[in-house]
């Protein structure tokens, strides 16, 4: 039995000759190499990343053509750079970088395309790509993340689901799942966000939207981290990988399905 291919590198040139490749949805995946904490790796958002891409992998229906672009590991980390390890490349650089991989994208035919980021300072540069890819090529793109397809229910406190946003609770759950030989759960503890005290001063203003000020992550708490990552499990980490997989594979059917005609006017 042949094992199926879904790696863009895996696929030989004449793959793309074949004329089946117009049908089929190109994945660009991109992460951070940056500080998570005392407890976390520099490669936190990376091997997130990978660990939810191969889940993914296990969930996709044999009819559907997804070809995934080599992880771009290293993005927009500036809110980081701060901290010894964190790598970051200029948003301007990646918008570039990006846009000429979509570039190559079209040259193969496809004309959908999913982004998605494990990283949430890679997405406003992900939402420019995207409409790049629309202007320049008449493209179905798409942007998202792991974390838009929530959790599930009752897995974590309401309370801190806003403000669990970098090395708390779900995040250090997933790598206890994916890469348990990288925690240091002793030194994990509860990090609790400046943004619950900002907001109760303030009518509007905010460390996170709709109304956020420009944060790096220290802002928010001391050691660069936010969340309850004391109360980390494996076993919630592996329900919040196949809850947020699944609903990536759902969003890929939605993708393949999408009449391009009806859709971009």
């Amino acid at each position: 039995m042949t094992e199926r291919k879904v790696w863009w590198g895996d696929f030989t040139a004449a793959d793309f000759a074949d004329g089946k490749a117009s049908e089929a949805v190109a994945v660009l995946p991109v992460a951070a190499i940056e500080q998570h904490g005392p407890h976390l790796p520099l490669s936190t958002d990376s091997a997130i990343m990978d660990g939810m891409l191969e889940t993914a992998i296990e969930l996709l229906p044999t009819d559907l053509d997804v070809r995934i672009l080599p992880v771009h590991k290293v993005g927009k980390s500036d809110e980081h750079v701060y901290a010894p390890g964190t790598l970051s490349v200029p948003a301007t650089t990646l918008i570039d970088h990006w846009s000429a991989l979509g570039d190559s994208v079209a040259r193969a035919q496809i004309r959908r395309l999913v982004i998605v980021t494990a990283h949430g300072g890679n997405e406003e540069v992900v939402g420019i790509v995207a409409r790049e890819m629309r202007v320049r090529h008449a493209m179905l793109a798409v942007r998202t993340s792991w974390d838009r397809f929530g959790t599930p229910p009752g897995l974590y406190p309401e309370a801190e689901k806003r403000f669990d946003i970098h090395g708390g609770h779900w995040e250090t759950s997933l790598m206890l799942h994916f890469r348990p030989d990288l925690v240091r759960m002793d030194e994990a503890r509860d990090f609790a966000s400046a943004t619950p005290a900002i907001e109760a001063e303030n009518a509007f203003l905010s460390a996170q939207s709709p109304h956020g000020f420009a944060w790096i992550a220290r802002d928010l708490n001391p050691a660069g981290v936010v969340g309850n990552a004391a109360a980390a499990s494996e076993a919630a980490g592996r329900a919040t990988a196949k809850h947020q997989a699944d609903g990536f594979v759902r969003l890929l059917g939605d993708v393949a399905r999408a009449p391009l005609d009806r859709y971009l006017g």
